[in-house]
């Protein structure tokens, strides 16, 4: 099967390895990538435009045991060769893959390569629990916040009516007293108002250009730190409008890229502060256990300190925070935001960078 031969069955034959959830590479007898389905080039994270004719071995640091893996399948030693493998990348997260080599039945020395990221899975599993979690979650929270909404009204009332009893001789005095319990009871009413926003607010649906909103945050976390804060755009252009809330969209990034900012304090005094909103599009994706063609997959990176290793786990729970003062409720509201746009939301976060990864279904 030369590379000529296989560009002219593509369309026809290798069309349905498009709809595989595992990479398949085709290389031909030099090792030069012939084909690319499109989890294949999510693994690698670039085209096969990009990357037709350039050797496989190249895009790893240590390329010898794939070299071998492919030899071994191209000297039909075995029907196929499986094993699990680890190919390191310059500048790049390492791939962990159980990879399965076959020699097609083609006297150039192609061969088939299969990739099955071992780590996907397992952020597949992650994902259904953090969301079969974050439900109950939402279930408890609402419940709770009107068990405590409804005294709150009556214990405020109560000591309105307290104050009015006042004797006037006392007044001035015993007035601190019943105001903390107003000024108490109407902050605990604001926490619970927002608690509860994201189940009353209704869900206005229309076109939303991702880009269009990504803009309105960037202006609105610079006019809020001026100095000693950049925000890089790395943007897709071809990305397609989608239905979907876009204020719902704004809070989200606002959400997750303001704190970024705050937790960019030191940096930002020191003048080196960043923030990356990156966008691509992602192929073949499963979200909330359905399979979509084609995802928008953003990303909210900065080079803060990374979040404390001991609420890394929590950051999506209610009232979570790794900042003094912080309602822990920001986070929340952006998970439950990405759940009702049918997407996911995960954070990958380490001394020096933070990545919020927002995956959501295109049309």
């Amino acid at each position: 099967m030369t590379s000529d031969s296989l560009a002219s069955i593509r369309p026809a034959e290798l069309a349905g390895l498009d709809l595989l959830a595992s990479a398949v590479v085709i290389v031909d007898g030099a090792g030069h990538i012939l084909y690319l389905n499109a989890a294949g080039e999510n693994l690698l994270e670039s085209s096969l435009k990009a990357l037709a004719r350039q050797p496989l071995g190249g895009l790893f640091a240590a390329p010898l045991e794939l070299d071998n893996i492919i030899a071994q399948a191209r000297e039909h030693k075995f029907s196929d060769v499986r094993q699990e493998l680890v190919l390191e990348r310059t500048g790049r997260e390492a791939l962990h893959v159980h990879i399965i080599a076959s020699a097609l039945d083609e006297p150039d020395g192609t061969v088939m390569i299969e990739l099955r990221e071992i780590v996907q899975q397992m952020k597949q599993d992650r994902e259904e629990r953090l969301m079969d979690q974050s439900q109950v979650n939402k279930e408890l929270i609402r419940n709770l916040a009107h068990e405590i909404k409804n005294p709150l009204g009556g214990i405020r009332g109560a000591a309105q009516l307290l104050e009015m009893e006042l004797p006037p001789l006392h007044l001035t005095h015993l007035r601190e007293y019943t105001q903390v319990i107003i000024k108490e009871a109407d902050r605990l009413q604001t926490l619970v108002d927002r608690l509860l926003a994201p189940h009353r607010r209704p869900h206005i649906v229309g076109d939303v250009n991702i880009h269009e909103v990504l803009e309105r945050v960037r202006s609105l976390i610079l006019a809020e730190f001026p100095v000693g804060l950049t925000i890089r755009r790395d943007y897709d252009a071809s990305l397609p409008e989608f239905r979907g809330d876009k204020e719902q969209l704004i809070q989200t990034v606002l959400n997750i890229a303001h704190n970024a900012a705050q937790a960019l304090a030191a940096r930002i005094e020191q003048g080196d502060a960043e923030i990356i909103l990156r966008t691509r599009v992602a192929r073949q994706m499963t979200l909330a256990k359905v399979r979509y063609q084609l995802a928008l997959d953003l990303h909210i990176i900065d080079n803060g300190p990374g979040i404390p290793p001991q609420i890394r786990d929590r950051i999506f729970y209610p009232l979570v925070s790794g900042r003094d003062g912080g309602s822990g409720l920001g986070l929340t509201l952006a998970q439950t935001f990405v759940q009702q746009h049918m997407g996911v939301i995960e954070c990958e976060s380490r001394p020096g960078q933070t990545d919020f990864r927002i995956l959501l279904p295109l049309p």
